[in-house]
């Protein structure tokens, strides 16, 4: 089992910036990768970025240059820094972490992140 806490989410003006945070807790040796998703009022769950290692990522294309995804093994926490924030990118952002042994994908509660114009 696989345990996630989202944290760092709030309201900001277009064109500001927010740090999101994921603790990772209990099997996290078998996790293979790690990833954030978000979901807008009305829309279907999207991912933003992942993360297999600091040389390994990928982005959706609306935040590509935008964001940055990031992870500390040492601290068991994966970073989501969003920069010149626009008013589209306001959702409820999900950590993930996938876990092959199982193929069972964890979920975190959610973050709220709102962007005003």
């Amino acid at each position: 089992q696989v345990q996630l806490v989202e944290s760092g989410g709030g309201l900001v003006q277009a064109g500001g910036s927010l740090r999101l945070s994921c603790a990772a807790s209990g099997n996290i040796e078998n996790i293979n990768y790690m990833a954030w998703y978000r979901q807008a009022p009305g829309k279907q769950r999207e991912l933003v970025a992942l993360i297999v290692s600091s040389d390994s990522t990928n982005y959706a294309d609306s935040v590509k240059g935008r964001f940055t995804i990031s992870r500390d093994n040492a601290k068991n926490t994966m970073y989501l820094q969003m920069n010149s924030l626009k008013p589209e990118d306001t959702a409820v952002y999900y950590c993930n972490a996938y876990v092959a042994f199982g193929r069972r994908y964890y979920w975190g509660q959610g973050t709220q992140v709102t962007v005003s114009s």
